[in-house]
């Protein structure tokens, strides 16, 4: 909320948050799980994670929508939600509306690694977009990215802020970004936390006691629609970027390259994302 209310009486109409920013993404825990096994303490530490994450409905959706509402912007916040009829959760990205509240979710629909172990999978209905006073906003978290095919989704759809927040922190990523920037024509805001061993809580400490200090280098950045670098990569350090995006700059980068019109030849291919939700539009 903190947050939210000084980039808003900076100007900023939207705020991106990255992947699991609450509770927190789990680096270094293991859950007590490998193949074959699992400890009493790994299911202990999975539930006090569940506790921590996400309802989206009553007092935890109230509070994050009223912090949209009561500094008119737009959230796009990483999250572990769970659902309080079962005991799965998901790493989801939820998008919050300053007049309308929750605007809808998208849950990780392919966890990397040992994230599987947590996180549950999203369906189709989670490949959503948002026409809003401030752009069409979709995305995808960390390496869905890598997967052409959601991707494409999300082209398809005309997405021209493209929100990718990740737990990758690789000088490699950046370049992941500017291509999907350049095949999409689409602003790309990518958002990655920085931290390290010594700002996890001391109950935790024990789970990472063989990590390096700095865990996480971060590398958010903010790519144009034809893959030049406004802001960042913001590494080793915690901070915030902020950029002034002119969506015009989406339909001057498809003069020679459409990857959802002159240059899909659809004659040819044919794609189908089954269940996938149509734009909903937030009529402000």
């Amino acid at each position: 909320a903190l947050l939210s209310k000084k980039y808003a009486a900076e100007g900023c109409q939207l705020l991106v948050f990255p992947e699991s920013f609450i509770p927190g993404y789990p680096r270094g825990f293991t859950f007590g799980a490998t193949i074959g096994n699992r400890t009493d303490s790994g299911r202990e530490l999975y539930a006090r994670y569940h506790e921590n994450s996400i309802v989206l409905a009553g007092k935890d959706l109230e509070f994050l929508e009223r912090t949209a509402r009561e500094n008119n912007i737009y959230l796009v916040l990483g999250i572990t939600e769970k659902e309080p009829t079962h005991g799965s959760l998901y790493c989801s990205m939820i998008y919050l509306s300053p007049t309308s509240g929750l605007l809808g979710v998208h849950r990780k629909i392919k966890p990397t690694g040992t994230e599987r172990i947590v996180w549950a999978e999203g369906d189709a209905s989670s490949l959503v977009t948002f026409d809003t006073p401030v752009g069409r906003l979709g995305g995808l978290i960390c390496w869905e990215n890598y997967m052409p095919m959601a991707r494409i989704s999300m082209y398809r759809k005309g997405v021209q802020l493209y929100i990718a927040p990740t737990a990758d922190a690789r000088p490699e990523w950046t370049a992941s970004l500017q291509h999907i920037a350049l095949e999409g024509r689409c602003f790309v805001l990518g958002c990655n936390q920085y931290f390290t061993r010594s700002m996890y809580p001391e109950a935790y400490l024990d789970l990472v006691q063989d990590d390096t200090e700095n865990m996480c280098r971060g590398g958010s950045v903010i790519v144009s629609p034809l893959g030049k670098i406004l802001q960042g990569p913001l590494w080793d350090q915690t901070g915030v970027l902020i950029a002034s995006l002119n969506l015009d700059e989406v339909t001057q980068s498809k003069l020679d390259f459409d990857p959802n019109g002159h240059y899909t030849r659809d004659d040819l291919f044919e794609f189908i994302a089954k269940g996938q939700p149509e734009t909903l539009k937030d009529n402000v």
